[in-house]
């Protein structure tokens, strides 16, 4: 009851030296793979949701752009059991930490504009200046376009950071109240109980929501510039 509402956003240290990267590394372990003809239906399912994901976000792109489809397959399976793993009891969520988010963001979000300044120039600084612009405020929206473009990772960051925080923080709290509640009142614990419950699937829907909104993002980044 006494511990501090965010020390379970702290990374975590084994003899002192930060765990973080092991904990990065352990999803990956939790993709099943099948060396036989014939799979069974875990992995028929698995590659049934990649082929539906992949096909989902590749139908906008041209040839360029579908190059990029294993790198957002990777992504999004890699936030989705990262975030899904944090939901467990005394786990730590690497998604929560808002420098892994634009580590992940910001390469993906220069590649995208890089490619479109390589292949398609004209078009990427069309998008500083829309068409019809009166002369006056041309300086004005140059410098507005700009820094929404340079805004984009970090906005992306932001999203992911804030959403999957804001739920932890809740659960927590909610958990706290049930253990509080249980030595004065049970009905209302009982209450209590049913929404964590109910909060709990609803973080379930978000973890698995917010690895498709951040791949999709960086999906349309990359539509935009091929």
């Amino acid at each position: 009851m006494n511990e501090n509402l965010f020390t379970s956003f702290i990374a975590p240290t084994i003899l002192g030296l930060p765990a973080a990267v092991l904990i990065i590394l352990f999803p990956p372990l939790l993709i099943p793979t099948s060396k036989y003809l014939i799979n069974n239906r875990l992995i028929t399912t698995q590659q049934w949701l990649i082929k539906l994901t992949s096909k989902q976000m590749m139908t906008m792109h041209n040839t360029k752009g579908r190059t990029w489809s294993l790198m957002l397959v990777s992504l999004i399976i890699f936030i989705a059991t990262t975030n899904l793993l944090g939901l467990l009891p005394h786990s730590f969520t690497p998604t929560t930490q808002l420098s892994m988010n634009l580590a992940m963001t910001i390469p993906l979000w220069a590649g995208a504009v890089i490619m479109g300044f390589r292949s398609k120039i004209k078009n990427a600084l069309a998008h500083f200046l829309p068409q019809g612009t009166p002369t006056p405020l041309i300086p004005m929206l140059v410098i507005i376009e700009t820094i929404s473009l340079l805004i984009q990772p970090m906005a992306l960051a932001v999203r992911l950071t804030a959403n999957i925080t804001a739920g932890h923080l809740l659960m927590h709290l909610i958990g706290n109240a049930t253990l509080a509640m249980s030595t004065i009142n049970l009905p209302s614990t009982l209450i209590i109980f049913t929404i964590l419950i109910l909060l709990t699937i609803l973080e379930i829907a978000v973890a698995l929501i917010q690895a498709y909104v951040f791949t999709l993002l960086v999906s349309l980044y990359l539509h935009d510039n091929t």
